[in-house]
């Protein structure tokens, strides 16, 4: 396959502005697709502030900066992304939508473009199901924040082809990042192991072994973690988090993986983090010392 030239990134979040600022950065026309125009203005914003960042900082030229910005378009029409060599899906961690947006690009996308999802814990092989490509369908795991996380975790579905796997990390070496590879089991590698042990500081929180502070404190500094278990979910999503202990209940089928009742109740609550101003930690006032 020909080195990729144009790539469409659909959501216009965090996730999503992060693929599509290295996409452009390094040398791809971008569309980048949100259904809502608030979203897309706010992610416009935020990919501009970071690549000044970068420039501020001697990472990037100011020539580069531009040259990046130029070749990012923001847009609510999908049908834009007829043209582009690799779409990604970044959008909210449910199957049925992800489904759905699937059969929207499989019609959209020309014949030899790449679909690939960025989900963290659902199923390529059925994601690919209900496209005519089964074969060109791929999961590409960015990890939070994109444009800094240095990993990619790309899993291939039951019919996803060497051209499909190659092209994909091969687009993924060139974003700077590190691969690994996964099979397509619910959760892959790295939340297979990250989400219960979230999971299981909920659990300890919820049994009163330990105030948030003590729990997040002793895995900073007891195993090095740049943050504590809690803090992660916050800066997540307790919703995302949630979402993909759901998928490992069921796709595994071990009790062990039982979302938590209190992880539960804080999304039930509305309490999702970070992007909510509270979680397990209240970020509407001064953040806690840890």
């Amino acid at each position: 396959m020909a080195e990729m030239k144009s790539m469409g990134v659909v959501g216009g979040g965090q996730m999503g502005s992060g693929i599509a600022q290295l996409g452009a950065v390094h040398g791809l026309d971008v569309w980048l697709i949100d259904s809502d125009p608030l979203a897309l203005s706010r992610a416009s914003k935020s990919i501009s502030s970071s690549i000044q960042r970068l420039v501020s900082k001697a990472q990037l030229s100011q020539a580069a900066g531009t040259s990046a910005l130029g070749r990012l378009q923001c847009t609510t029409n999908l049908e834009e992304l007829c043209s582009a060599d690799v779409i990604i899906e970044a959008i909210v961690e449910s199957e049925d939508v992800k489904k759905k947006l699937f059969l929207e690009l499989d019609k959209i996308a020309k014949s030899s473009a790449i679909l690939a999802s960025n989900t963290s814990s659902i199923s390529i092989t059925r994601l690919a199901s209900v496209t005519s490509r089964p074969h060109q369908v791929i999961g590409m795991h960015f990890m939070n924040p994109p444009p800094i996380m240095k990993l990619v975790e790309i899993v291939r579905g039951a019919d996803t082809l060497d051209e499909t796997f190659n092209a994909t990390k091969a687009l993924a070496e060139r974003f700077g990042k590190t691969v690994i590879c996964s099979q397509d089991y619910s959760g892959f590698i790295v939340n297979r192991i990250l989400m219960p042990m979230i999971n299981e500081a909920f659990f300890t929180l919820y049994t009163g072994v330990a105030t948030k502070e003590d729990i997040d404190t002793g895995m900073k500094l007891g195993t090095n973690h740049p943050m504590g278990p809690l803090q992660l979910a916050d800066f997540i999503g307790l919703d995302v988090c949630l979402s993909i202990m759901k998928v490992l209940h069921a796709g595994l089928g071990d009790s062990k993986y039982a979302p938590c009742p209190l992880l539960v109740q804080y999304v039930d609550a509305g309490r999702l983090g970070r992007k909510r101003g509270i979680g397990v930690y209240d970020y509407r006032k001064p953040s806690p010392r840890l």
